[in-house]
C-alpha cells in the first residue's frame, strides 16, 4: 500500500510541469500569450484531461470572464491619444513649469497614487494608462530642464524610476482601503487561526507601512537624483550641483 501511495504522490506532482514551462518560456523571452497556453496544456495533459476537455475548460474561462476584455481597451485608446501628441503636450507643459524639478515630480505623484489607492481608486493610475503616456514625458522634461538633454541609458533608468514610484504608491496605499482582496485575505487567514479582526483593524495597521514606503521611496527618489547627476558629470557634462 505505501508503494501505491508513493506513486499517486509521484503522479499528482506532473501538472507542475506547467511551472516549468512558464520559467522556461519567460527566461527564453518567448511569447507570453503562447508561454501561459502552452503551460495550461501541458499542466492539462499532466493531469490527465483529454484534449476536448482542456478546449471546453479554455472555452469556459473566456466567456465568464470576459468582462476582464473591457481593460484591453486601454491600450488602443492610449495609443490614440499618443498619436495626436499626448506625451509631447505633457513634454511641453512640464517644462514651461519653472519650479517643478524631477524629485518633485515624482514625489507629488507618489503621494498622489498612494491617496487615490487608500480610497480604492487603484485603476486610475498605473503603468499603461499613466506612467507611459504622462509620467515618463513629464519627468524626462522635468530632468532636461537642470541636466540638459538625457543620453539613452539614462532615460531607460528615469524610466524605470517612474514605474517604481507607481508600483510604491499603489502597493502600499491600497492595504489601508477596507474592501481590497489583500485586507479581506489576511482577515480570512486570521479567522482559521481563531483570530477576529475586522477589516479597519487590518487597514489601520498598515497605514505606518504606507507612510515609512513614502519616507523611503522619496528619499530614494531623491538618491537617484544626485546620482544620475554623478553619473552625467562623470560623462564629461557639466552639470549643476554634482556631487562627486
Amino acid at each position: 500500500m505505501s508503494a501505491a501511495l508513493v506513486s499517486d504522490a509521484v503522479i499528482n506532482y506532473w501538472p507542475l510541469l506547467g511551472v516549468a514551462c512558464v520559467v522556461v518560456g519567460f527566461v527564453l523571452r518567448f511569447n507570453p500569450v503562447i508561454v501561459v497556453v502552452g503551460a495550461g496544456l501541458v499542466s492539462g495533459l499532466a493531469a490527465g484531461k483529454s484534449i476536448p476537455e482542456l478546449l471546453a475548460l479554455l472555452g469556459n474561462s473566456f466567456v465568464s470572464n470576459r468582462a476582464l476584455l473591457l481593460y484591453a481597451l486601454t491600450l488602443p485608446t492610449i495609443g490614440l491619444l499618443e498619436r495626436a501628441g499626448l506625451r509631447e503636450h505633457a513634454h511641453t507643459w512640464i517644462g514651461g513649469l519653472r519650479r517643478l524639478n524631477l524629485v518633485r515630480l515624482l514625489i507629488g505623484y507618489l503621494g498622489l497614487r498612494q491617496v487615490l489607492s487608500m480610497l480604492g481608486l487603484t485603476n486610475v493610475g498605473g503603468h499603461a494608462q499613466t506612467v507611459r503616456p504622462l509620467l515618463a514625458p513629464m519627468s524626462e522634461a522635468a530632468a532636461e530642464k537642470d541636466l540638459g538633454p538625457l543620453p539613452r541609458d539614462e532615460r531607460q533608468r528615469l524610466f524605470a524610476i517612474d514605474a517604481a514610484t507607481d508600483n510604491v504608491g499603489l502597493f502600499f496605499g491600497e492595504d489601508v482601503f477596507v474592501a481590497i482582496g489583500a485586507v479581506l485575505l489576511i482577515q480570512g487567514f486570521y479567522a482559521e487561526h481563531g483570530i477576529v479582526l475586522e477589516p479597519l483593524q487590518i487597514a489601520l495597521w498598515a497605514l505606518p507601512t504606507a507612510i515609512a514606503a513614502f519616507a523611503i521611496h522619496a528619499l530614494r527618489v531623491r538618491m537617484f537624483e544626485r546620482a544620475m547627476r554623478r553619473r552625467l558629470a562623470a560623462a564629461g557634462r557639466e552639470v549643476p550641483n554634482a556631487q562627486p
